[in-house]
């Protein structure tokens, strides 16, 4: 099983067919945080060890599928039943490899268990759908039921990728699927000890762990035996997903980023429990959520009260590493993230706008890591790509309105659908 140090390195296995299998090419994953540290290993597998995971999902398929959705359940809860036992160092190596800080990383894999016992709460409608009424003058009754399709692949992301993994994992195997799971590359080392103590607990093949670089992974799209693909990330991943998905039309579901507006009216309560609310929903994981808050729309008249309250709460930011005593923002993810943040806040500067950025950035051992300071962008042009691209760092732009109808074109003017806010008394 994957080792489990608290600050050293860790190894993860492959785990397929109920077997851990260790590889000579291996993932070397690096400390967002500390330049030049490797925080540990992951057995990176080959096209025939991606082909061995999917045979061996398809071979447990029909015993899983045959069980009603209460043995199923039962077998589910029984693997889950001590997750929480490893809770603490699974957060701090997910903390180490990610960037975020440990309370973070704690909350993330404490969601994946209640997404998974939620999900237990279901079985009693797998197994006997339900029927829905029939439409106003139409005699005809639709009965909707359940039942599996095969080998599923889920694939998750780097920024919340256990919790995001019990958005679905448990639903596809109550549901009577067997699932291959493919853990980020650049992060793989917690999820892939999550779910392998899971798998362990599950009949052999029912549930299989497979890390590696994205070019020998086309097998958990493109094999004939995979008859779904979840795959939660960026927007140019998902062309990827559904271009490969196509050539076997293969089942997709896709969620991917955002440009989530905040709309505050006229009205809206602007106190100390709702301005916490929107800082978190807008620097949380500094800021590398697809729902995070990405561009707030203020009335004028409540623009400089709304700035205010942000400024306080980011002139107590602390960057540093996200174990470390006191840090309350952690690195970004990747050094590519960070420059593509750090340019488009230069381009804002260079633009004229009112660039406002808090807190310092770490030195010593921490001095290049992928630290940005948060920021504030008052009142910039809309047509900056500060607001009109998902940043995936801690910065956001504030802009004013004048009337409902103004605030929502412009929240409405926007490639991405994901989620949105209005805040009102009303």
């Amino acid at each position: 099983m994957t080792s489990a140090p608290t600050d050293s390195t860790v190894r993860a296995a492959l785990f397929i067919g109920g077997q851990e299998r260790f590889t000579d090419d291996v993932l070397e994953i690096a400390d967002p945080a500390r330049p030049g540290v490797v925080v540990g290993e992951a057995a990176a597998a080959s096209p025939r060890e991606v082909a061995d995971a999917v045979a061996s999902a398809r071979r447990a398929f029909p015993a899983w599928a045959g069980l009603s959705a209460q043995e199923r359940a039962e077998a589910m809860t029984t693997a889950i039943a001590e997750i929480a036992d490893d809770r603490d160092t699974d957060a701090a190596i997910l903390s180490q490899e990610n960037g975020k800080i440990r309370m973070e990383a704690w909350v993330d894999a404490l969601v994946f268990e209640i997404r998974w016992r939620l999900a237990l709460a279901l079985a009693d409608q797998v197994d006997t759908g339900t029927v829905l009424e029939p439409a106003p003058g139409i005699p005809v009754t639709t009965q909707v039921g359940y039942q599996p399709i095969g080998v599923v692949t889920i694939i998750v992301p780097f920024n919340w990728p256990i919790a995001i993994l019990g958005a679905s994992l448990p639903h596809a195997l109550l549901a009577g699927n067997t699932v291959i799971v493919k853990p980020p590359p650049s992060a793989p080392l917690a999820t892939s000890r999550v779910v392998q103590r899971v798998a362990e607990r599950l009949p052999a093949g029912v549930l299989n762990v497979v890390n590696g670089r994205d070019e020998d992974m086309v097998g958990l799209i493109q094999n004939p035996d995979v008859a779904k693909v979840c795959f939660t990330g960026s927007v140019n991943g998902g062309k990827r997903i559904m271009e490969l998905a196509a050539r076997t039309l293969t089942r997709v579901t896709l969620e991917l980023g955002g440009n989530d507006a905040a709309i505050f009216t006229e009205d809206a309560i602007l106190d100390d429990a709702h301005l916490d609310r929107l800082f978190a929903a807008v620097y949380d994981t500094t800021g590398q959520i697809c729902m995070n808050a990405k561009r707030v729309y203020v009335h004028r008249s409540r623009l400089t009260e709304l700035v205010a309250g942000l400024e306080e709460r980011l002139r107590r930011v602390r960057l540093g590493r996200g174990l470390d005593e006191g840090t309350t923002m952690g690195p970004l993810h990747q050094g590519a993230q960070k420059a593509f943040v750090d340019e488009i806040v230069q381009e804002a500067k260079d633009a004229g706008a009112d660039v406002r950025e808090y807190g310092d950035l770490p030195g010593g051992e921490l001095a290049g890591g992928n630290f940005v300071r948060p920021a504030i962008v008052v009142d910039p042009d809309p047509n900056l790509r500060i607001v009109t691209q998902e940043q995936f760092g801690p910065v956001v732009p504030v802009l004013p309105f004048d009337t409902e109808e103004e605030a929502i074109a412009a929240a409405n003017d926007s490639w991405g659908g994901l989620c949105g806010s209005v805040w009102t008394a009303d």
